[in-house]
């Protein structure tokens, strides 16, 4: 197979060739989910938590899993190995297929399944170790973000926003409470405490989220999680946003503000190194 080749309903096809019908309810209504999985030296970075969150998705639009796990690793390996770059970005969407346009589910319609691959594209160095800036907006999105769905255009517009300021990324607040970031969590740190938003259908359940609390529980990092009130994050020590493209980044502006000394902090500093080792030893 050649790197452009993508899995499409069971056939290996060049990207160029790849098709869907404009009757595809993943296109017509947004009627799907999907998952993006790090790659790192050909290997798929937990990947279980991956596909156990596709299946939460799945489950939560009442879409049957058209594969098992083991054919979803079998899928996603082979994508990789037709790949030339050792570290890569997996995409996978599951649509619910393509049938006459109807809000209702329709019967018996086979799903749309595609699975492709792109070399990894990671932030600047600089952003790491001189952090990012962010700015802020009202959470306008439906009531279930913990799904992982197509229908992405909130986080669309609020990324807009932050591109148009010149920033990395937006952070958003329902009811004067932290949820996350456009395509991003984010946490807090005040007085050395690391500050964690409730893991519920406010917020995408983030895998990279996931690992920095392993970690700092494994090395003995004070943290809380529970709701964040927004004058809180305008006021924390330090802001991170986590997600599996961006890894961990320290946030050292919010709206036009140095968010505590304007660089990123001690904290940060220790999570990313331990990140950075968590990585190294899994290659």
């Amino acid at each position: 197979m050649s790197r452009n080749t993508v899995y499409l309903n069971g056939e290996w096809l060049p990207l160029a060739e790849a098709r869907v019908s404009v009757l595809d309810r993943g296109f017509m209504l947004g009627d799907g989910v999907y998952e993006l999985i790090p790659v790192y030296q050909r290997r798929a970075f937990r990947l279980d938590a991956h596909l156990a969150r596709l299946q939460h998705s799945l489950d939560g639009i009442r879409l049957a899993n058209p594969l098992s796990n083991a054919q979803w690793r079998e899928v996603i390996g082979q994508v990789v190995a037709a790949h030339e770059a050792d570290d890569q970005s997996v995409y996978l969407q599951v649509t619910r297929g393509a049938a006459p346009r109807d809000h209702a589910f329709p019967a018996d319609t086979p799903p749309t399944v595609l699975v492709m691959s792109s070399p990894m594209s990671r932030p600047e160095p600089a952003q790491f170790e001189h952090g990012v800036r962010a700015v802020s907006t009202d959470d306008i999105r439906w009531r279930r973000c913990d799904l992982k769905t197509l229908n992405l255009l909130p986080n669309v517009l609020a990324k807009q926003q932050a591109v148009d300021a010149g920033c990395v990324e937006c952070i958003m607040f329902r009811d004067g409470v932290l949820s996350e970031g456009a395509v991003s969590n984010i946490f807090a740190v005040k007085n050395g405490v690391i500050l964690a938003p409730v893991k519920d259908q406010r917020v995408l359940p983030g895998i990279t989220y996931d690992l920095v609390l392993e970690l700092a529980q494994a090395h003995g990092l004070a943290y809380e999680v529970r709701d964040i009130r927004e004058a809180e994050v305008r006021d924390a020590d330090e802001l991170w946003l986590t997600s599996s493209s961006r890894e961990v980044q320290a946030i050292v502006e919010l709206d036009g503000r140095p968010v505590g000394s304007g660089k990123p902090g001690p904290l940060y500093r220790r999570l990313h190194a331990l990140y950075q080792d968590f990585k190294a030893r899994l290659s």
